[in-house]
């Protein structure tokens, strides 16, 4: 059942605590399994891989599971025309969006003659993972793969499962336009662990990006460290902030469009209008009926689904930031007002007419973002997720003059001597 939950109760806060805590964790049994693919993986490199997609995805993938040129060649000409132009639509507005977050280097030369600054690298290598078979999703590849392009990363590998030999030509149609140097037909744990520690096929990369199931969460878990990773992603969530002058159909449709990705979803709609909200419910109701996935979408709204009510829409900004979501819809008349005033979200919708999965495909936000209230501390996936900063100094023998001092006494008072020696030895040249 829905719940429903009432910012003018006496006990709201305890409802609401309640309701926070509904997300589930990975199971310690995934984790353990995962920890003796990793392992095996690092001893044996390819014919665990090999192994492991013959057991999991029933696929004997030989000496390699590179595809090969003529493969994605194969791929990219079956594609459907009009497939072909809205990938390439999208991509195109995705790579604009992200070219605009690439950062400058920076230096100059300070009042005592120090040069200071920092130089923006890329990573030498990425990984990225995207799910496969049937349930394959082109728009996970050009969401992490431009980023990565744009930073300049000069190899950018894929690994895409294809349980079956079953092959998506769009998803290898999508890297292939989006620069994707390699991929691969391995997936699961064993993928993310080809990724991080290389084996005989795979050359191991700096960081590994893209969603997946439990097992690749645990192993991307596991393999932080000796990789970087995006983030440990949960399941899909939406809050959606509506008033009563909205289409109750409308709030509907966009509640329902992140319920179908995953039981585990979670969809909230926060409103100041009862009546609205029984509608909206009613509505969600109605839909279900007609929706391909509404056994997934329906345990999604019935288990995890929330509705608020609150005394006015336009100053529930505390409420949002404690919800930290994923994806936030703001359907009011002046969306712009309350987004200035929230801190915690990884993607916001601002207006009636903006539905969230029109960022899922084509308007040019990254859809990598943070799940389970990470939206406190992180950021959605972005070109700088694929970048180092390197700091530079540069003193002149005068500007080391002025400066030794007080740093040789700031040394001394932490008691390291050879900190204050290096220091202090350049005075007597």
């Amino acid at each position: 059942m829905v719940y429903w939950l009432d910012t003018s109760e006496a006990d709201f806060e305890t409802k609401f605590q309640a309701f926070l805590s509904l997300k589930r964790e990975v199971s310690v049994d995934v984790d353990k399994a995962v920890a003796d693919i990793i392992n095996d993986v690092r001893d044996r490199g390819h014919a665990a891989v090999a192994a492991y997609t013959k057991r999991f995805d029933h696929l004997e993938i030989g000496s390699t599971a590179r595809f090969s040129d003529a493969e994605i060649a194969a791929a990219v000409a079956a594609v459907d025309a009009e497939d072909r132009a809205a990938l390439e639509i999208a991509i195109s507005r995705v790579r604009a969006f992200h070219e605009r977050q690439r950062p400058q280097d920076e230096g100059y030369t300070d009042e005592v003659g120090v040069e200071l600054g920092w130089r923006w690298t890329s990573v030498s290598a990425a990984g990225i993972y995207v799910p496969g078979g049937q349930a394959a999703y082109p728009s996970s590849v050009y969401m992490n793969a431009i980023p990565a392009s744009v930073a300049g990363v000069p190899r950018i590998a894929m690994c895409v499962p294809t349980p079956h030999g079953e092959v998506n030509p769009l998803v290898l149609t999508a890297a292939y336009l989006c620069g994707v140097t390699e991929i691969y037909r391995i997936g699961g744990a064993q993928a993310v662990a080809a990724l991080a520690y290389g084996t005989e096929d795979v050359a191991p990369v700096d960081k590994i990006v893209g969603p997946g199931n439990a097992f690749v969460a645990a192993a991307k878990r596991r393999v932080f460290g000796q990789v970087g990773i995006d983030m440990i992603a949960g399941p899909s969530e939406i809050l959606v902030v509506a008033d009563k002058d909205n289409d109750p159909a409308w709030i509907a449709a966009d509640l329902l469009s992140q319920a179908e990705h995953d039981a585990d979803a979670q969809s909230i709609l926060i409103t100041d209008n009862k009546p609205f909200a029984q509608a909206v419910e009613q509505a969600v109701e109605a839909q279900l009926k007609t929706l391909p996935r509404a056994e997934i979408a329906g345990a999604s709204w019935r288990n995890n689904g929330g509705i608020v009510l609150v005394d006015d829409v336009s100053t529930c900004e505390a409420l949002i930031d404690r919800l930290a979501p994923e994806h936030l819809e703001i359907a009011t008349e002046d969306p712009k007002q309350l987004f200035a005033k929230i801190r915690n979200a990884g993607s916001a919708f601002l207006g009636r007419f903006t539905p969230e999965p029109m960022g899922d495909y084509i308007a040019g936000p990254n859809h990598v973002l943070p799940t389970a209230r990470a939206a406190r501390y992180a950021s959605g996936l972005g070109v700088l997720d694929f970048m180092k900063r390197t700091t530079f100094l540069g003193l002149s023998p005068d500007a080391l003059a002025e400066l030794g001092a007080p740093a040789r006494r700031l040394a001394e008072a932490e008691g390291l001597g050879a900190h204050a020696r290096a220091i202090a030895i350049r005075g007597n040249r």
